[in-house]
């Protein structure tokens, strides 16, 4: 079964606003809400996540912007930021490479940056 059709829109929204879920738990129901949610709810996650990114690591700059206006990040300096490898982080998005393609918030072929 794919990661796309363990969720659903209302399994989603009851875990993300469960006062005592498990924190991993929580996690893969935002991002299924970010890959596969309603253009609304994926825009304020998106949106938090911007400003939760820029609080928590205000040293990582956007290296450029998509269209809709979300971020990007070079590997190099976010390796640096997260505290760990490029190697990782390339690690970390091939494992996700087919969910990533796939969901409407890519929209870059940078192969040196993630959105």
């Amino acid at each position: 079964m794919e990661f796309k059709d363990l969720w659903d829109l209302e399994s989603a929204m009851k875990i993300i606003t469960h006062e005592t879920v498990d924190g991993k738990l929580w996690a893969e129901a935002v991002k299924w809400l970010i890959l596969h949610g309603p253009a609304e709810i994926r825009q304020v996650l998106l949106d938090a996540s911007s400003i939760a990114t820029g609080t928590s690591f205000p040293e990582l700059a956007p290296s450029h912007y998509t269209e809709d206006g979300q971020p990007c990040y070079n590997i190099k300096d976010l390796a640096k930021s997260l505290n760990t490898t490029e190697a990782e982080i390339k690690r970390f998005l091939q494992e996700n490479h087919k969910e990533f393609i796939e969901s409407p918030v890519h929209s870059t072929t940078d192969k040196v940056t993630v959105h």
